[in-house]
């Protein structure tokens, strides 16, 4: 049994975690603890309030009862904020803390496509487009070509959690650009998990959401692989660990 934590901020789409752990259909357990979101904002301040250690060290103890393996912040907004070196130092305190390899979102997504050997990305964010900006400075200071950037004015995680399906769709398609390789859907407050092969079949392109490579990155940070087509191009890749 490989045991993989999270702390996930408030609660908008943790669901679709436990969605995940059954579609991953292996030895591996997802614990998640729920940390203070402060207030519900996706504005720079309330970002870095979000996801300053104090309130990220608050579920850790608790995250540790669980056996966890590794822990990921999953957060995009509330990392990539920070910037690349502010990131860094996030995710070393949240390792020194938890006593156990970290990582955050943001952080998964650069992981992500690299893993699938991408380049030229496109981003459709459910933020305003300041912040949907920061985040594709992050992917480029990561090494990604961002080739076209798309915000939607949400202003709180909730009203995201609210979204339909027909809402997502709207959103991946109206982020798609002739050259990218990928679209990602930066936002943890948005229900993706049952709906990546559907986004990948419209774009015919590979779709990184965010719970999706957040779950990617703990497997990673704990040296397994699963072959779980249900979740996407990047749950795909060699080699396959499958119990």
């Amino acid at each position: 049994m490989t045991a993989l934590g999270f702390l996930y901020p408030g609660h908008s789409a943790e669901d679709d975690y436990p969605r995940i752990e059954q579609l991953l259909g292996s030895d591996i357990r997802v614990d998640l603890v729920h940390t203070d979101i402060g207030e519900d904002a996706h504005r720079v301040d309330a970002l870095k309030e979000m996801g300053s250690a104090e309130r990220l060290a608050a579920g850790v103890e608790q995250l540790r009862l669980t056996g966890a393996e590794a822990v990921v912040w999953a957060c995009t907004s509330g990392s990539f904020v920070y910037g690349w070196e502010g990131a860094h130092e996030q995710v070393r305190a949240l390792a020194r803390t938890a006593g156990m390899p970290a990582s955050s979102t943001s952080f998964a997504f650069v992981h992500a496509v690299a893993e699938l050997g991408l380049r030229r990305v496109a981003v459709g964010a459910t933020y305003p487009d300041d912040v949907a900006e920061l985040f594709a400075a992050f992917l480029r200071a990561g090494g990604a070509e961002v080739v076209s950037v798309r915000g939607s004015g949400i202003v709180t995680a909730a009203e995201v959690g609210e979204w339909t399906e027909e809402d997502v769709l709207t959103l991946a398609r109206q982020a798609d650009h002739a050259s990218a390789e990928a679209i990602l859907l930066p936002d943890t407050a948005l229900h993706t998990a049952a709906l990546i092969p559907t986004l990948e079949k419209e774009l015919s392109k590979p779709v990184l959401t965010a719970n999706q490579v957040t779950v990617w990155e703990a497997l990673r940070l704990t040296d397994r692989r699963v072959n779980a087509p249900a979740l996407g191009s990047l749950f795909t890749r060699e080699p396959i660990v499958q119990v």
